[in-house]
């Protein structure tokens, strides 16, 4: 890792800690420039589009799994609505998934006890950026950068010898590890299912997404986020917009607060709030199958906005290429030369862990640069 990723640019602040402290205005290094607020004050006419918000009866759509994984010829009917979802959307919800819903709930109910327990224990786990295992408050690591309304714990789930160490595990609450890894083998093989529909919705074969990201060695991380009661959520995010630069994105949302915004509309001035479906997960392309399609199908931004009542966590697992293997388009999409050149998941990474989120501005940064075909 580049030097410039050893150590965190400046003291760490505790998003909860500030939050608890009865702070009745946030510190400036929160405060999101006016065109990247959730709430925009009423502008003069000629900026009036510049931020929308979608009506409450549009939503992502919702993919029933259950017939596609009981054996059932459910894999066409499957394919075409995740088809439409990724050209339409990038965004859709799968119910009847496989995963248990008494695990969902154990798994996000353990990391909400987690973020519940004093903070000098909570900062024995404080992570750096050399790996981001463990107890973070930020992303990237400029000097001086306008930061997000919340906490997190990341980890590497697998492959196995990638997992992250005992040491980076909270020992509180004491059923955290073992039941956050039996979530996150359950959520894996959901992935490999959506990989498999993935294929076919594009007319490959069944195993060409998974075997073009590595086979068993593709990648899974699990981020627990934490969003506290913000003072002035008009003024912050939780997180910034941003696609998510891994294969497929597996969230298990809040169940009673509503926080996550899709980018919608032609000219990307429209904020969806998604709703979550009770025991659904909320599932979303990543920039490396941009890459991979050539760009049939898109990754898109996305937020989470904070609220002044009510704390917020949520689980994303990110299912991500084997980190070595170079990702192109699939000679068999391309009509027209590539639009992306090869690059490994790990040189892809590290401009998302220097700069954080910055919108689409690395894969839009890749587009054009692939070599014209011989």
């Amino acid at each position: 890792m580049a030097d410039c990723m050893q150590e965190w640019p400046e003291p760490v602040v505790r998003v909860q800690a500030l939050a608890e402290s009865g702070l009745s205005a946030i510190p400036r290094c929160y405060v999101k420039p006016l065109c990247d607020r959730p709430v925009v004050p009423a502008p003069p006419p000629a900026t009036a589009a510049q931020k929308k918000e979608v009506p409450a009866d549009v939503s992502i759509p919702v993919i029933d799994l259950g017939e596609l994984l009981a054996g059932g010829a459910g894999l066409g009917r499957v394919t075409e609505a995740v088809a439409a979802a990724c050209r339409e959307w990038g965004f859709f919800q799968v119910v009847n998934h496989g995963v248990r819903p008494e695990l969902m709930r154990a798994a996000r109910e353990a990391w909400r006890g987690f973020f519940r327990r004093p903070l000098e224990e909570k900062q024995r786990y404080a992570n750096s950026p050399r790996t981001y295992e463990g107890y973070g408050s930020r992303l990237g690591v400029q000097k001086g950068a306008v930061l997000d309304w919340g906490d997190y714990f990341f980890l590497h789930l697998a492959p196995e010898a990638a997992k992250s160490p005992e040491k980076f595990w909270p020992a509180n609450p004491g059923n955290c590890k073992e039941v956050s890894e039996e979530y996150g083998r359950s959520v894996v093989r959901l992935c490999e299912v959506l990989m498999r529909v993935l294929s076919v919705s594009l007319g490959l074969d069944e195993a060409h997404f998974q075997r073009a990201f590595g086979g068993a060695a593709c990648g899974a991380t699990l981020r627990a986020n934490y969003y506290p009661r913000c003072p002035q959520p008009d003024l912050t995010l939780g997180l910034s917009a941003h696609s998510d630069p891994g294969v497929l994105t597996v969230l298990l949302a809040d169940e009673h607060v509503r926080g996550l915004q899709v980018r919608r509309g032609a000219a990307g001035d429209e904020w969806v709030t998604v709703q979550p479906v009770r025991d659904a997960f909320i599932v979303n392309v990543g920039d490396q199958i941009q890459i991979l399609s050539n760009s049939m199908y898109k990754s898109v931004e996305h937020r989470v906005i904070v609220n002044a009542k009510e704390e917020r966590i949520s689980l994303a697992l990110f299912f991500n290429p084997k980190g070595d293997i170079p990702i192109a388009p699939a000679p068999e999409l391309l009509t027209a030369p590539p639009l992306y050149p090869p690059m490994t998941f790990d040189e892809y990474r590290l401009y998302i862990r220097k700069k954080g989120a910055k919108g689409k501005a690395q894969i839009e940064a890749l587009k054009g640069q692939a070599p014209p075909e011989n």
